[in-house]
């Protein structure tokens, strides 16, 4: 899923005030940890998860690695959060155009 840029400032004025829902534990990206951020995307649309790695680079793969198992559109990084977005079933945020 891509989004436009009118799109992602949306989504960060939105995420500004929400909490990690997710923290990723000192084993990585597990399969449970995925399985918890498809189901709180399901649920929420826009999450943020907290990644533990002291690397961008690494923090960088994660997030890939989370968009390609959960088919999120990545938003933002801040710091060591992740911001994600996936429309839900019947969407709840309503995007601009873009």
């Amino acid at each position: 899923m891509n989004l436009s840029n009118k799109q992602k400032q949306y989504l960060k004025g939105l995420a500004h005030p929400l909490k990690p829902v997710v923290l990723m534990g000192a084993n990585g990206l597990t399969e449970g940890v995925v399985a918890e951020i498809d189901g709180a995307l399901a649920h929420h649309e826009l999450i943020k998860v907290k990644v533990p790695a002291d690397d961008r680079e690494t923090r960088n793969a994660v997030a890939e690695a989370i968009c390609r198992e959960t088919e999120a559109a990545f938003v933002q990084t801040i710091g060591k959060t992740l911001v994600l977005y996936r429309p839900a079933e019947e969407p709840v945020i309503k995007l601009p155009r873009g």
